[in-house]
């Protein structure tokens, strides 16, 4: 199964944490997932780049992609 359909499942269809972000947040958050996707090598360098490369062209601080991660997943784990 590739992330797409995975995030095409939980974010768009019943996520409160994804609906409840800004449109520039679901923007970021979605090229997070793209870059996920078509990167190469250890998953946690993959995230780790591609929150990274979100932020920066996006100019939204870390800190927030992290806690919208978070958020997320208390709200997967609690459903």
């Amino acid at each position: 199964m590739q992330i797409s359909s995975i995030v095409k499942e939980n974010l768009l269809i019943d996520s409160k944490s994804f609906n409840g972000l800004t449109p520039l947040m679901k923007e970021a958050i979605t090229d997070f997932f793209k870059i996920v996707e078509k990167e190469t090598g250890n998953i946690i360098q993959k995230v780790d780049n591609a929150v990274t490369k979100v932020s920066e062209f996006h100019n939204i601080n870390i800190e927030e992609i992290n806690k919208y991660f978070d958020n997320e997943l208390n709200e997967q784990l609690s459903s």
